[in-house]
């Protein structure tokens, strides 16, 4: 189970979070649709640990991350959350099956070169293993950066814009993607975008961030 209440956000005195209540159940996938600036990526970072709220109940994969110290808020993430950013955030000068061993190493996980290699035959690119990120091109870098975030079987996947920078062939694939890794590891997916596309595409429950409230609507959303 995901879920926030009363969750409140602010930057420089400027509310951009004031979430009452809101969850997902687990195993389950939402969108997060809002435009630029409507406080999708804050929401993700909150999600993840990565930021604490000014106020608020934020429970992801049953835990209260506010009952986490910062070690245990990172510690927690690396084995639980899964995260796709807009910029992929891959480490050029390495191959990619070792920017994947680095997140399990992060959580406290073995190598697991097989757990790898599968992680990057089940999205198509288990031949470049061995290939430097830095040489991937951006349908290719966007694979790995989903193997990487379901590599350690997270529990919640969050993906902030992740098609932003794809057409719209590999739109599709990427999205594809994302919901076929999360269903087989049986995690939360949360999908923040601005692109009214994607709902019509993936017909998901839809929950509309407009001036940092968020409303629950399904299976479409016009806004």
């Amino acid at each position: 189970m995901l879920s926030v209440r009363g969750l409140r956000h602010a930057y420089d005195g400027r509310s951009v979070l004031a979430i009452d209540e809101w969850s997902v159940p687990q195993g389950e996938a939402s969108l997060v649709l809002g435009a630029s600036g409507s406080g999708k990526s804050t929401l993700l970072s909150i999600l993840a640990g990565l930021l604490k709220p000014r106020a608020g109940e934020v429970t992801v994969a049953d835990s209260a991350l506010s009952s986490l110290g910062p070690r245990e808020r990172d510690a927690f993430r690396a084995r639980n959350v899964g995260i796709v950013l807009q910029k992929l955030h891959l480490i050029g000068v390495l191959p990619v099956r070792e920017n994947l061993r680095i997140a399990r190493r992060l959580a406290g996980l073995d190598d697991g070169a097989a757990k790898v290699q599968d992680a990057l035959d089940a999205l198509g690119i288990g031949a470049l293993a061995g290939r430097k990120a830095a040489s991937l091109s951006v349908g290719e870098a966007q694979r790995v950066a989903i193997a990487r975030a379901v590599v350690n079987r997270p529990r919640v996947i969050l993906a902030d814009e992740p098609t932003a920078a794809l057409d719209d062939a590999n739109c599709e694939k990427a999205l594809s993607l994302l919901f076929a890794q999360a269903a087989a590891c049986e995690a939360t997916l949360i999908v923040a975008t601005h692109d009214r596309e994607i709902v019509r595409r993936v017909r998901r429950r839809c929950a509309v961030l407009k001036a940092g409230q968020v409303q629950v609507e399904e299976p479409l959303c016009i806004y």
